[in-house]
């Protein structure tokens, strides 16, 4: 660490973590303890007042969302149960446990359980050595966080959070963010400091210490959840403000007796100069972080793969998903990756279904990236073709695979004379109405229609009893959506909403039903809800700007979408975020 970040670190966690060299014994960090929050009161308890962004390292864009942002949020259904994520969690008033868990036979400590009651958050530190998933494996709320000794001070890493936040009155944290923290004991007094770090909303890290006392409590009382719908309203309707229409955001600067410029935070409001020469120009780090990204779309493919739940697989290509579902029937595949990947794809499945034969595979749509593979998984595969039929489909159609879509796939995969696409890989199966079931290996399958969704023709597989959704790029979760075609803005919140509509959560807004996505990490109700209020926020922008006849040059020059852009926009690359920002402002303007 360098700089004035480096300097303020080094001196507070000498002040507070004392000598870290120390080679004495682990610690026992076991107990129940009560949260010190006398310094940060006003903050942790009534909360912080909505416009105060002082003192946190924020950049333009999550100022602009934090001042789009309605609480009257937190009383739709999907977002009743959020609990306090791990990068937040010990900033709250709730007692906390601590448990060590150890191997019976060598007594080493394999794992710290971290149980704060408020929200009943639950959370693992793993202190056996193990690794942090790959990057497209499932976001929590509390992370995944591995631990380890310096001396006398227990250092956690934590990674693969879902989208939170670091101040609870609109300021969010993406789902990139990572967090340090460092335990520290002195006696009946526990020091906790957080650094937490995100390349989409931080200028610089975040730097937090909470205190917490032991006690002699000897149990925590659960803390049940059931979501509810506190305000009925229409479903495509998601709360928050207009950029410039907030009318709650200089409350904060006039009670208080504050420059409004001061309470609008960045790394500068931390600082005493600050309140000598005001703003100063952004540094040259905040400038870095807010610029957009181009991602690297050169890397060479690796294959992998996960067990969801129930039959069904996630194999990631690096690029696009395959869906799998394996039984005594056979394998079930979905989507089936680009042409490059396509034998990589077929290995992995092999490797996972030995030899059970494929009997189908369900296109999502028509994108090469997506239907590239089904050749060569097709002629891999085997479909059972018996009777009057046989001879009329012939040896060809019995030893490959059935390809299901549904039939505007099949008119856009035949129609295209680019040759991206054989006629070999066509759908053999189609369907037009809004859904076409299956039952297979001992499930209920539905392929369910959006249609004008991302491309037109697009379908979502659910698989029931797995309780698992294959939802191609109806849901994606790396950029903007794609929109092209029949499709339209509207038609992926349609979508979205859909998908909002089957998941169920297992409990606190986490697990239950996953979501397989198009590209991307793995999922659950509460990223599609996040995703969802994302692309409702900037339709509702565009929406204003075509009511004041705002031209497409305008709706860019305003940067409407900024808050989003570092995390889902790109600058090159197949799909841009100029290229979005056209394509939703025309299919909103037609």
């Amino acid at each position: 660490m360098t700089g004035r970040f480096g300097a303020a670190v080094a001196c507070a966690l000498v002040c507070v973590l004392g000598d870290a060299r120390d080679a004495r014994a682990q610690i026992d960090l076991s107990g129940i303890w009560a949260p010190i929050f006398h310094e940060d009161q006003v903050e942790r308890i009534p909360g912080p007042e909505i416009g105060d962004y002082l003192g946190l390292p924020i950049t333009d864009a999550l100022r602009l969302r934090g001042e789009s942002w309605d609480a009257s949020i937190l009383t739709m259904e999907e977002h009743t149960c959020k609990p306090h994520p791990s990068t937040y969690g010990p900033r709250g008033v709730g007692n906390m446990r601590l448990t060590a868990t150890y191997e019976p036979t060598s007594f080493q400590l394999v794992k710290l359980d971290a149980h704060i009651q408020w929200m009943e958050q639950r959370r693992e530190i793993w202190m056996d050595g193990r690794p942090h998933p790959p990057d497209w494996d499932a976001h929590t709320w509390q992370g995944f966080s591995t631990g380890r000794w310096e001396g006398r001070v227990l250092v956690v890493e934590t990674t693969h959070l879902k989208a939170g936040w670091i101040r609870r009155n609109g300021l969010a944290l993406s789902d990139r963010a990572r967090m340090t923290e460092r335990f520290f004991r002195h006696g009946d007094v526990l020091t906790h400091t957080s650094i937490i770090e995100d390349p989409v909303y931080l200028t610089e890290p975040l730097v937090r210490t909470n205190g917490f006392r032991l006690t002699t409590l000897t149990a925590i009382d659960p803390y049940p959840c059931q979501p509810a719908v506190e305000v009925e309203r229409d479903p495509t309707v998601v709360p928050h403000h207009l950029p410039g229409k907030n009318p709650y955001l200089g409350e904060f600067a006039k009670r208080h007796n504050l420059p409004l410029d001061a309470t609008r935070g960045g790394a500068e409001t931390s600082l005493p100069e600050f309140a000598k020469k005001g703003r100063a120009p952004a540094s040259a780090v905040a400038a870095a972080v807010a610029a957009p990204v181009t991602r690297d779309a050169d890397a060479a493919p690796v294959v992998r793969s996960k067990r969801v739940q129930g039959s069904v697989w996630m194999i990631s290509t690096g690029t696009a998903n395959v869906a799998v579902q394996i039984g005594d029937d056979g394998v079930l595949v979905v989507d089936t990756g680009a042409a490059a990947t396509a034998e990589l794809v077929l290995a992995e499945i092999k490797r996972l279904a030995g030899d059970k034969p494929i009997r189908f595979i369900v296109n999502t749509h028509a994108h090469a990236d997506h239907v590239g593979g089904n050749a060569v998984v097709a002629r891999a595969g085997r479909s059972i073709i018996a009777g009057n039929f046989a001879p009329q489909a012939g040896a060809a159609a019995a030893n490959a695979a059935k390809i299901y879509a549904h039939e505007r796939t099949h008119r856009r995969m035949s129609g295209d004379s680019s040759g991206a696409v054989s006629s070999d890989a066509w759908p053999t199966d189609t369907f037009f109405t809004e859904h076409n079931d299956l039952y297979f290996n001992g499930e209920a399958v539905q392929l369910l229609h959006v249609a004008n969704g991302h491309l037109g023709g697009d379908v979502m597989v659910y698989f029931r009893k797995s309780d698992v959704i294959a939802a191609g790029d109806l849901y994606i979760n790396t950029t903007f959506p794609v929109i092209e075609g029949d499709g339209s803005l509207n038609g992926m919140l349609a979508g979205l909403n859909r998908i909002i509509g089957i998941t169920v959560p297992k409990d606190k807004q986490e697990g239950g039903t996953y979501v397989i996505p198009g590209h991307g990490r793995l999922a659950d109700e509460a990223d599609v809800v996040e995703y969802r209020d994302m692309l409702t926020i900037i339709r509702d922008r565009f929406q204003d700007a075509l009511r004041r006849n705002q031209t497409l040059d305008q709706v860019k020059a305003a940067g409407l979408v900024r808050d989003y852009e570092r995390r889902y926009g790109d600058t090159g690359g197949p799909w841009t975020t100029d290229a979005f920002v056209t394509a939703a402002y025309r299919s909103l303007a037609r």
